[in-house]
């Protein structure tokens, strides 16, 4: 019989934090009781918070995949910050708040090559404001798509955004490096928004307060020619 039980995986970048809750709490063993229990539910947590679960990436070409988990909170037509290189036309950014709990591994949305990686320091506002994806520190990775698709050679954008309690963003990706959808390239610690600009002319294909599994859900299809998608909440 097969085994097809597999063990939980977490990001590299959370061990040296799991290795600091787990030695504390056990010095906290030798303090008090209530002091160890505090520490063991702090060090579950971060575990919980770095896991790195397997995720199944919808292969075919012209799909644009979400590139975290998190709640949809924005979907705007704005210009790109020069550095971002998208261009001085509209496009249609997609904001995606995480919060403690979520998935924080970042996911490449599309097949292509990065073109450029921008790094700017900034303010550590509530990622879940609008203001946040102007003024709070941030890395951003613009992509020039491969495929077999119309779009192939356009440009999209992912940002990754700190913020209230996210003080460091991990970005593995480089430039010239070729990607594909579903790949890891990067983390952001604690709580956190990823925004991600679609090609011009190219519709979402979710719609404000819908979760997303990143390297799952689909946020856009460039083959598709349906329209902006409305939603209800519904109990």
């Amino acid at each position: 019989m097969t085994n097809n039980i597999r063990l939980p995986s977490f990001h590299s970048a959370g061990w040296p934090f799991i290795g600091l809750f787990a030695g504390i709490t056990i010095l906290l063993f030798f303090v008090s009781d209530t002091a160890f229990f505090i520490g063991l539910v702090l060090t579950a947590w971060c575990f919980y918070f770095f896991r790195d679960p397997e995720r199944v990436t919808p292969s075919r070409s012209g799909l644009i995949v979400s590139p975290a988990d998190g709640r949809v909170i924005a979907i705007q037509d704005v210009v790109p910050e020069a550095e971002f290189n998208l261009g001085n036309k509209p496009l249609t950014r997609i904001s995606i708040f995480l919060n403690v709990f979520d998935v924080h591994v970042n996911r490449i949305p599309a097949d292509g090559s990065v073109i450029a990686r921008r790094y700017r320091p900034g303010k550590f506002v509530n990622a879940s404001l609008d203001k946040a994806s102007v003024d709070n520190e941030r890395m951003a990775l613009t992509i020039q798509l491969e495929g077999d698709h119309p779009r192939k050679g356009e440009k999209i954008g992912v940002v990754q955004i700190a913020g209230l309690i996210a003080r460091r963003i991990v970005c593995d990706a480089q430039e010239g490096q070729r990607v594909k959808a579903g790949e890891h390239f990067g983390l952001i610690r604690f709580g956190s928004r990823t925004d991600i600009y679609l090609p011009q002319g190219v519709q979402p294909l979710v719609c404000i307060g819908q979760r997303t599994i990143g390297g799952e859900t689909v946020l856009a299809d460039i083959l598709s020619t349906e329209s902006p998608r409305k939603g209800e909440v519904r109990l």
